[in-house]
Order: structure tokens, then C-alpha cells, then sequence
């Protein structure tokens, strides 16, 4: 993983499958951590609006399954750049800087102002051209 400031990766399990890369449609799923360790419930918010099809419920965790255009900002920097060379079927956990997260708004009932997160980040598919290559 390139390392950029203010992104720290924590713990990394490689996948089998396609590698992430700036222009691909990257299909995942994410948790949140304040850094002190307090998830930040943001996927069981979104899930009361989310298809039913995006919805995971893994070991009685909710996750969304959530897509971006890599390299489009679509995401907050230190997710996007934590899913570049990602393989499919791949994990990682990082610590994102404020400056690559929420900064100084945070979000509210969340995540506070200047909050440092803990993100723990599964790559599920990797879509380009109109094929999916998932596991």
C-alpha cells in the first residue's frame, strides 16, 4: 500500500483476486472506529435507507456494500487511497488523519470534529468495463 500522510496501515490480509486500481468501480464494505475505539454506528444509520441488496449481515455485523470510482474523490481520501492495490477478497485495517477523513466538521451525531479514525476495510469486486470479477 502507498503510504500517504496521515494513513497508517494497522493489519492487511492479501485476497486472490483482482487488484484495485485508480479508474476501476470498487465494490466494499467498511466499519468505522473513533481511535479510541468506539465503532461509529454509520453503517446501521445508512441501512434504514439502503436497498435490501446492499445490505450484509456478517457474524451479526451490518456492513453496506458500497461502490466507487476510484481516483473520482467519491469517498474520503484515506478510504479510497486504503482501496488502491487492494486485491478482491482482500482486508485491511487503517488509522486515517483527520485531514484525510471528516476534518474539522466531523460528522454529525458520529464523528466529532478532527476525529482520527480506525477503518477496517473489506474489498469485495473490482468492476471495469462492464465485468465483475468478485469472490
Amino acid at each position: 500500500m502507498k503510504r500517504l500522510s496521515g494513513l497508517t496501515l494497522l493489519e492487511e490480509r492479501e485476497g486472490a483476486g483482482q487488484v484495485a486500481q485508480k479508474g476501476d468501480h470498487a465494490v466494499y464494505n467498511v466499519r468505522l472506529y473513533l481511535n479510541k475505539g468506539d465503532e461509529v454506528l454509520l453503517n446501521e444509520k445508512q441501512a434504514e435507507y439502503a436497498p435490501k441488496e446492499k445490505i450484509r449481515i456478517q457474524d451479526g455485523v451490518t456492513l453496506i456494500d458500497r461502490t466507487v470510482t476510484l481516483g473520482r474523490r467519491e469517498v474520503m481520501a484515506g478510504i479510497e487511497q486504503a482501496l488502491i492495490g487492494m486485491t478482491v477478497g482482500g482486508y485491511r485495517k487503517v488509522r486515517i488523519s483527520p485531514h484525510l477523513a471528516y476534518r474539522d466538521k466531523g460528522l454529525p451525531e458520529l464523528i466529532p470534529p478532527h476525529a482520527v479514525l480506525v477503518a477496517e476495510i473489506w474489498l469485495r469486486a473490482v468492476l471495469e468495463a462492464s465485468t465483475v470479477r468478485a469472490q
